[in-house]
């Protein structure tokens, strides 16, 4: 059985583990608040879709098509199309997300009402402290430094598979959605330092040290394989 342990970790691995380091001190030892830092982790995921979407352009504008495995069939579609169906795919997961977290912190409720989500958003800077902003503000610039470093000055964008680049960042969302029912015990008991500690040591497993990005090229072959075996 093939194992997707990463047995060396590149530049990128031990610079994002750092940046992920950097909440967990702040809440155990700089008394950040726990709500806000894994609000600020929800908001990473919006980041990292942002940033998605800026990444499937560029390769876009340079293969204009792709492969789209579809009840056993393979099309060629436009790039335009994986965008299309990232937003709302992505979106979906992002929403539901979110919308759980507020609710279990409570963070905003009775003036969000219906539009939680949207508000939160729109006035995320009234509900964090200056640190948890700055943290907010550290993931920006962290994904931006990784985008640029990693994906256009290597030249990457110029071969990238739009289909792993669709599939990318849902680890991110699956792990924390996890945590986030874990994480509404732990804070109705008032046991965020833990919470934190826990999703931080789940999420660099996770995203940093399991090779996420092999699994990703390993299923998109199987599909491909099975494909071509039902069309014979």
């Amino acid at each position: 059985m093939k194992t997707f342990i990463k047995r060396r970790l590149t530049f990128t691995d031990i610079f994002w583990i750092l940046i992920n380091l950097v909440p967990l001190w702040g809440v155990w030892f700089a008394g950040w608040n726990a709500k806000e830092v894994f609000l600020v982790y929800c908001m990473e995921s919006i980041i990292a879709g942002g940033y998605n979407i800026i990444m499937m352009l560029a390769t876009t504008m340079v293969i204009k098509k792709d492969a789209w495995s579809n009840g056993g069939e393979s099309t060629m579609v436009s790039g335009y199309f994986f965008i299309l169906f990232f937003i709302v795919h992505y979106g979906f997961f992002v929403f539901i997300q979110m919308s759980l977290f507020l609710s279990i912190s409570g963070i905003g409720q009775d003036s969000f009402g219906p539009f939680a989500l949207i508000s939160f958003i729109l006035n995320v800077g009234h509900y964090l402290s200056a640190d948890t902003l700055n943290l907010l503000w550290l993931f920006v610039a962290a994904y931006g430094f990784t985008v640029l470093k990693d994906f256009f000055v290597t030249g990457a964008y110029k071969t990238a598979s739009l289909n792993n680049l669709l599939f990318a960042p849902y680890a991110r969302i699956f792990v924390q959605q996890f945590c986030v029912i874990i994480g509404a015990f732990l804070l109705a008991f008032n046991l965020g330092n833990v919470f934190i500690m826990v999703f931080v040591v789940v999420k660099i497993f996770f995203e940093f040290l399991l090779d996420f990005k092999a699994i990703i090229s390993q299923k998109i072959l199987e599909a491909s394989k099975n494909n071509k075996t039902g069309s014979l």
